[in-house]
């Protein structure tokens, strides 16, 4: 016998699942705080093309890029305690997390150098002439200029990372996604259950990009 749609399910659920919104806010946020660091780092070690280091990172970001995010996410909590005892007692959450800053590090990467070398070649030779170092050039002069280029970019990844912490579930994170796949399981009202958590990382991405494009207007009011 086949069931109706049972809207009131959905509205029931809605307040449950939002209490387990600031876990998925939280996993996003350090996430892509390190992401950010950590991809600057990258992206000014290929401008820069410092010996040997140039060639880690563009391994990193090959196989950070080439690879599934769920796998590498199995690999740094259930492959990484077996030849690393330090890893043993990481949590589900710090490996998400981990997961999430390695794997958009290097697509962010990309976008930061990207946004690096379109900046006219001229803005480094004047500020070279001036007296600055390549490093003071590129804090006062290159990285702000960069930093408008690459912000939507930046912000578009930030939006995906928050939909791609749905996969913290399959560590055993508490999470929004996690908590729906438990009450769907509960009620077998699976399609209203996982209708109820698509709705609220829509309601979420909207915010964010509403947000995006707000800061982007702003940048760009000089130019």
């Amino acid at each position: 016998m086949q069931s109706s749609f049972d809207l009131q399910y959905i509205i029931e659920l809605m307040p449950i699942l939002l209490k387990y919104l600031g876990v998925t806010m939280e996993m996003a946020l350090w996430g892509f705080l390190f992401a950010l660091i950590l991809s600057l780092s990258l992206a000014l070690i290929r401008v820069f093309k410092i010996a040997v280091i140039q060639h880690f990172a563009a391994l990193f970001i090959s196989f950070f890029r080439g690879t599934p995010l769920l796998v590498q996410l199995f690999i740094l909590y259930y492959g990484l305690p077996q030849f690393m005892p330090i890893f043993i007692g990481m949590d589900a959450f710090t490996a998400a997390v981990i997961g999430l800053s390695l794997h958009f590090s290097a697509y962010m990467a990309e976008s930061i150098r990207a946004a690096i070398l379109g900046i006219d070649k001229s803005q480094m030779e004047a500020c070279l002439s001036l007296g600055m170092t390549r490093l003071q050039a590129m804090k006062r002069i290159i990285l702000p200029q960069a930093s408008r280029v690459a912000t939507p970019s930046l912000m578009n990844y930030f939006i995906d990372m928050i939909k791609s912490t749905s996969l913290a579930f399959t560590l055993g994170v508490a999470e929004i996604m996690a908590k729906a796949q438990m009450e769907a399981s509960s009620s077998f009202k699976f399609f209203e259950s996982f209708l109820a958590v698509a709705l609220i990382y829509w309601a979420v991405v909207l915010i964010f990009t509403r947000l995006q494009h707000l800061l982007e207007r702003r940048l760009n009011k000089a130019y």
